[in-house]
């Protein structure tokens, strides 16, 4: 009975999602009391509803329930248990639940702490939160139910659940072996805690367009909710991108593939968002703009849920290829879509900025640093959809590959990479130029002198590595002069360092991890060597100064799945470093194979190899790659995560978000 319980739970949520939807927003524009403070309690129930949905699929799992078709079509018996419950997630119905489960949760955590909002405009946050819900739970029930019963007559039978027919099976057809990986099982939450995250954001957007007031206390209670799901997004795409870098076995680390695009499209529209929303709080202006990204990123994280389970893309990372998902899915999407705008469009006029602020201003390089992230987004957006557009409207089949993106994303990325230190020592509404830069003269000498020394000690090769090492020293550089000119004046600046707010330390260090992320990108695409060759069992070969010998080829058994491994001694200057042992393994249930990678990681390189098919003539194909500051890349990443939740964790954020309208402007907020 526990499907049933969750089945059950999952139309209780729905129901209490589509009354948190409309009392509220009545009682808020009718001004009672009464049906506005129904949102609160309504956002906790439909929170507990769903959970106990998705812990009853879980208990399904975690037991191998094969009576429940969902774990029947994904899990086996012998899984291991991480498997078992990352399984949940690792198919289309389980992870839209997932979905949902975090648009509860999200709506719940406004509810506990926006005690200080004002009523009315908590009601609306609340009212189109449960809106939110209310589509997507409409969509699992109504199309993706995950607590169908195994039957004989849904086999294949896709969205469609059956009450005849059940039966139970002996055993299941197991999970996709790419995704038995501890990089994604971890993967999907993080990324829907950032897609789902941007909900709130929305919710936000479109209740303060209902109410007609935009102001620095709105500014305030977003940038919270902003900041996490943009941490979030952060980890999911960083942990996403070192799945792909080791497990698919081609040794890169982002290929431009649709579904890595939907998760970075509103990735770089959430970080526009968030410098937005600082000139809102500091200024009260960009209101209208801060508005429209908040539209834009739920709508491409809306897109990117669209793009996984439709089908109209092809991708290694997608769910479903189901029409009918599609239309549903894509019913949704414009429906929110066109709900923002609308309201958008109608409001905009009334959202006058009060600030105004000169040519040179830290508001101006904000301004810019929302155009090259804006743009920057829409040129992937276009890239990604484009192939599907020709086909439409012009009968053509075409692919946009990394060397369009490449072109046409990293100019943007140079220059928000030289702008960000200069706009950091800017003060508010106009500033000096040459004042503000002078204490970034020594940032710039260091940054200049660490691209002219890469120059100097590369030959024959592009420029790539000297402008990417000059713009990370320029950005982790920058940063800490920053971070120190905020010390002010006089003795004990180590103590006043110290005592900074987290707010100043989350900004220097997301933006030293930027930095990083510039420098692992820059060195592993300028200086990185490949080789592929036939190795025969004992045989010696030399790669960038590594050698490496194949001492034997041996077979293995894992807990549900066979391999061939490959043993691989790694020698540098007649002193051995290590030993790789890269796998071609098959899963006997799925009958599919994939290739584990073998790393040997070092804080300036990797050394990176893959074991091939055997060859006619003996031996066995080995491709290997020298990788110069591959793990920057995810470093990086990981600065860029860690500086956002210090930003989190100050205090003053915590506050902001339940701030009344009448807290100061200038006093009591958090630093950019």
């Amino acid at each position: 009975m526990i499907a049933e319980f969750g089945h059950f739970a999952l139309i209780l949520a729905f129901l209490i999602a589509c009354f948190q939807t409309v009392v509220p927003l009545v009682g808020a524009h009718k001004r009672w009391p009464g049906w506005m403070a129904v949102a609160e309690p309504a956002a906790t129930l439909q929170f507990l509803l769903t959970a106990a949905a998705f812990a009853a699929l879980t208990y399904a799992f975690v037991i191998s329930d094969f009576s429940v078709k969902l774990v029947w079509l994904n899990s086996h018996s012998d899984k291991p248990m991480l498997y078992k419950i990352t399984g949940v997630w690792g198919n289309h119905e389980g992870s839209m639940l997932l979905w949902v489960l975090i648009v509860a949760f999200f709506g719940a955590l406004a509810a506990w702490f926006g005690g200080n909002l004002p009523p009315s405009l908590k009601a609306r946050v609340l009212a189109i939160q449960g809106l939110v819900g209310a589509a997507f739970f409409a969509f699992i029930l109504f199309t993706s139910n995950p607590f169908c019963r195994s039957s004989w007559l849904n086999i294949g039978a896709g969205t469609k659940c059956f009450t005849e027919g059940f039966f139970v099976p002996f055993d299941g057809q197991d999970l996709n072996p790419l995704l038995q990986d501890p990089g994604l099982a971890f993967h999907p939450p993080f990324l829907y805690l950032g897609y789902v995250g941007l909900s709130m954001t929305f919710s936000f957007a479109v209740a303060a367009l209902i109410e007609g007031r935009v102001d620095a206390a709105w500014g305030r209670w977003v940038r919270p909710y902003t900041l996490a799901a943009w941490v979030f997004l952060t980890i999911g795409i960083a942990l996403g991108s070192w799945w792909a870098y080791y497990e698919l076995g081609w040794g890169g680390f982002w290929f431009w593939d649709p579904v890595e695009n939907a998760s970075f499209m509103p990735w770089l529209i959430a970080a526009a968002l968030l410098h937005s929303a600082i000139v809102v709080e500091k200024r009260e202006s960009l209101k209208s703009w801060t508005i429209l990204l908040a539209i834009i990123a739920f709508g491409f994280s809306m897109i990117g849920a669209f793009i996984t389970r439709s089908g109209v893309l092809t991708s290694v990372h997608a769910f479903a290829t189901d029409p009918e998902r599609g239309v549903f899915l894509l019913m949704i999407t414009a429906a929110f879509i066109l709900l923002g705008l609308v309201l958008f469009t109608i409001r905009a006029p009334v959202m006058q900025a009060k600030g105004v602020f000169g040519l040179v201003s830290r508001e101006s390089f904000l301004v810019a640093n929302n155009v090259l992230l804006g743009v920057a987004a829409f040129v992937i957006f276009v890239g990604t959809i484009w192939p599907l557009i020709a086909e439409m409207l012009f009968d053509r089949k075409l692919t946009v590959g990394p060397p369009f993106f490449d072109m046409a994303f990293t100019p943007f990325m140079v220059v928000l990479g030289l702008i960000l230190p200069v706009g950091a020592m800017l003060p508010w509404k106009r500033a000096n130029l040459t004042r503000a830069l002078r204490p970034l003269r020594g940032a710039f000498l260091l940054a200049l002198a660490i691209g002219g020394l890469v120059w100097a000690l590369q030959t024959g090769r592009s420029a790539l590595g000297p402008v990417g090492m000059f713009l990370a020293a320029w950005l982790v550089a920058g940063s800490a002069v920053d971070l120190w000119s905020r010390t002010g004046r006089g003795p004990n600046k180590l103590d006043r360092l110290r005592r900074l707010p987290r707010a100043d330390w989350g900004k220097s260090v997301a933006h030293a991890g930027f930095g990083v992320t510039i420098a692992g990108v820059a060195g592993m695409l300028a200086w990185e060597v490949e080789d592929i060759r036939v190795v025969q069992t004992g045989d010696s070969f030399e790669v960038a100064g590594f050698t490496l010998t194949l001492d034997e080829v041996r077979e293995i058994e894992g807990p549900n799945y066979l391999s061939t491994q490959a043993v691989i001694s790694l020698v540098r200057d007649g002193r051995e470093i290590g030993t790789l042992l890269p796998e071609k393994r098959i899963y006997p249930v799925a009958g599919m194979p994939t290739t584990e990678a073998a790393l040997d990681i070092g804080f300036f390189r990797d050394v990176y190899a893959v074991i091939g098919d055997p060859q006619v003539g003996g031996g066995w194909a080995v491709r290997t790659y020298y990788k110069p500051l591959a793990n920057w890349i995810w470093g990086g990443a990981i600065l860029m995560a860690l500086g956002g939740s210090l930003s989190l964790s100050d205090r003053r954020y915590r506050v902001a978000a339940g701030a009344r309208r009448k807290t100061p402007v200038t006093g009591g907020v958090p630093a950019e």
